[in-house]
């Protein structure tokens, strides 16, 4: 994350930076064709090696290091070799993100869930931080979905309505007001409403 000013007001905008592209289109499926169903499969450059079963039908479209497909029935404008970069966007625009949050390890209660804890005196010793009791008794079993300690984070996790304060067109990067799920590298799925600008190949 960083920050930038406004312009206008002089106010800190705090942002997270994104380098988003440019993606390119693998390949169309479309709901006359064998696959019965309509798509677009889009490839991002990166560090990542294809397996050379994934590389041979992209090898022409340059480095390719992921491959995601999303289901749409918006695709007439589009074929193979199309070019969308951050020309899709424009400030102000509000954007959906979904990434994978960092994963903690096995944590607690108190960090998983915010639990407060027992006291640290009046007769409390060696339980400060433990869970307390889980329930009666009588099932004689721990019920779904009971809060208790274990693996934390490294989940899907989506955040909606992020504003975007500034686009550098040169670098295809986007500055998003907010934070967002996910480590530094990680790699992430942008949406937004509205109409879909490409390049043509």
């Amino acid at each position: 994350m960083t920050q930038i000013f406004n312009p206008e007001s002089g106010d800190v905008i705090p942002v997270t930076v994104i380098n988003a592209g440019p993606c390119r289109v693998v390949r169309i499926k479309t709901s006359d064709s064998k696959d019965g169903y309509s798509s677009v499969i889009l490839g991002l450059g990166g560090k990542k090696k294809l397996s050379k079963r994934e590389l041979g039908p992209i090898k022409d479209l340059g480095n390719l290091s992921y491959i995601k497909e999303f289901r749409s029935d918006e695709l007439k404008d589009l074929k193979r070799g199309d070019t969308i970069t951050v020309d899709a966007f424009e400030v102000g625009d509000k954007v959906k993100v979904v990434g994978i949050s960092k994963g903690k390890g096995f944590q607690g209660v108190v960090k998983r869930y915010g639990f407060h804890g027992h006291p640290g005196t009046h007769g409390t010793k060696d339980q400060e931080r433990s869970p307390g009791s889980i329930g009666p008794t009588a099932p004689a079993r721990v019920f779904p979905g009971m809060r208790m300690a274990g693996h934390m984070g490294a989940e899907r996790v989506t955040v909606k309505n992020l504003a975007i304060a500034k686009i550098d067109h040169e670098k295809n990067e986007l500055y998003i007001k907010g934070a967002i799920p996910g480590a530094k590298s990680g790699l992430l799925l942008l949406s937004c409403a509205g109409a879909l600008k490409i390049q043509k190949s």
